[in-house]
This record gives structure tokens, sequence and C-alpha cells, in this order.
């Protein structure tokens, strides 16, 4: 057995011993680890694996999603406008809708090439200029805009908190907020906090080095 299928035992044990155990999936982070290094995790039968990269999603799952239609790939980086229809044609869920023109160009691609699928809205929960995401006090506009007039399917929110050592109060406002929009799915938590953002109803965790190892 690898260490890869040890470390991710390690963390569904982890889960299983938590309270919030139930319908959780990880979503292993396979960015800029080659194919030779992600099957033994596919062939362990694990289906849920993220990307950052367009480009790299597609040469590197591209014919092995042909063979196993059932693995899962979730775009967890910064998406470009630009990038829309490729990134379509590739992923499953993308975690990262961050702004009205992504949702209008990824609105308009998905009824030219008659495909649905899952969103998640990225919020900038510590409202930090270098980041990402809708401001918290604008999540529920932004999410009526997604859904009811581009007709998206926003599973729930997904945030990255700052590095300011108040993670918990972070993960405690997202969960709140997912709760209070009646939203059902909670993109929180990575290999350094995932159980944290665990007990705090996150159910897609978004974990890469401590099933990989380190990136060169």
């Amino acid at each position: 057995m690898s260490n890869i299928i040890e470390r991710f035992n390690e963390i569904k044990s982890n889960i299983n011993n938590s309270s919030n155990r139930d319908n959780i999936k990880i979503v292993a982070v396979s960015k800029t680890f080659d194919l030779n290094h992600i099957m033994p995790l596919i062939d362990h039968g694990h289906l849920h694996f993220g990307e950052n990269k367009v480009q790299e999603a597609v040469s590197k799952w591209k014919e092995i999603k042909k063979a196993k239609s059932e693995l899962k790939l979730h775009m967890v980086g910064k998406l470009q406008s630009n990038k829309s229809k490729k990134a379509l044609e590739i992923f499953d869920y993308i975690h990262s809708l961050d702004t009205q023109k992504l949702a209008d160009v990824l609105s308009k691609c998905q009824k030219e090439m008659n495909k649905s699928i899952n969103y998640f809205i990225q919020v900038n929960i510590g409202n930090e200029t270098q980041k990402s995401g809708i401001p918290f006090n604008e999540v529920e506009s932004f999410y009526d805009y997604c859904t009811k007039e581009n007709h998206m399917n926003v599973l729930g929110l997904m945030a990255i908190p700052p590095n300011d050592g108040n993670t918990k109060k972070y993960f405690k406002s997202m969960s709140e907020l997912n709760y209070s929009m009646g939203l059902k799915e909670l993109s929180m938590g990575m290999s350094s906090d995932y159980m944290l953002a665990l007990n705090n109803k996150a159910t897609y965790l978004r974990i890469g080095s401590s099933i990989f190892g380190e990136r060169n």
C-alpha cells in the first residue's frame, strides 16, 4: 500500500471520528502532480480530484475521464473568463465563481454547449485585497444573480480564510451565512485546517499535500 493511500485513509478515519461525518467529499487536490503519482488513489476508488489550472487539467485528465466517466474534476483555482469554455469541457465543479463577468460568460457557454455543472461562490471572507471573491455583504445578491438571471446550479459557498490566527471565526461566519441562505454544501478546509472546517459544517474538503505529499 502506497504512502498516498495510507495518508488518504488516515484522513478518512479522522473524518469518520468527527460528529459531522456524513456526506463529506474529499477533493484530492492533485495540481502539479503527474498522473502516475495520482493513479494509486484513482485505483483505490477515489472519484473527486481538484486542479487549479485549466490547461494542466485538460492535458492530465482528458483521456482518463473518457475511460473512467465516474471521475469528477473540481476547479479550485482562479478561473479567467476567457478560459470558461475549456473549463466547462473538463470540469464538473467550479469552486471559484467570483465575478459577475465570469458568471455571465460561464452561463453563456453552458447554454451554447448544452451542459450544466456545479458551482461554489468564492467569498472573500477576510476582505483581503490580494484575494479574489465576493465581499461577505454582497454574497446573497450575487447568488440571486447567478441562480435567477443566469440559471446556474450553485451548490454553496467557498472560502480560503486569511492566515491571521482567526480561522475558526471565519469558518463559523461562513457556515452561518451558508445556512442562512439555505445552501446544502460548503467548500471549506485544506490540509492544515480541514478538521476545523469539518467542525463548522464543511461538506467539501480540498486536501492536497496531506494526501500527495509536498509539492516541489
